[in-house]
């Protein structure tokens, strides 16, 4: 702890004898260029402060199971909830695609191959992705 508030009195002191030499003109680039170099310092110490302070709790099971969950992304999560929604959205779009006025049985078959494609490019992507996530071996 001595040590980083020596580092600090060094940049203050080299600040201040910069702004002696340099004038009153530089004054705003160096109180800046100071600031700058201080918050570095302060942030660096609130993430230490936080990864040990995480490191002393022992994760449990739901700490585990929620950083789990972060990783995996939206698709993962909510691979269910595409499937809902394309029958929410699918079925006002039936009745609107089978009217005769707009396309009747072919409008029908658009209809459901557009909601079809987005649900299998949906599922492909998140196969993809997890392909993309698995550890490469020399065998493969």
């Amino acid at each position: 702890m001595d040590t980083r508030q020596d580092e600090l009195r060094r940049d203050l002191d080299a600040t201040l004898q910069a702004r002696k030499e340099l004038g009153k003109e530089y004054e705003d680039e160096l109180v800046d260029s100071f600031m700058k170099r201080l918050d570095a310092r302060l942030d660096a110490r609130v993430e230490r402060s936080v990864a040990q302070r995480m490191d002393d709790h022992e994760p449990g099971p739901y700490r585990e199971r929620h950083q789990r969950s972060r990783r995996q992304g939206w698709t993962k999560r909510s691979g269910s909830g595409l499937a809902v929604v394309s029958m929410a959205f699918g079925i006002p779009l039936t009745a609107i695609a089978s009217n005769p006025t707009n396309g009747g049985f072919a409008g029908l078959l658009v209809c459901w191959a557009g909601i079809v494609g987005v649900n299998f490019a949906a599922a492909f992507g998140e196969r993809r992705s997890r392909e993309d996530r698995r550890p490469r071996s020399d065998w493969d």
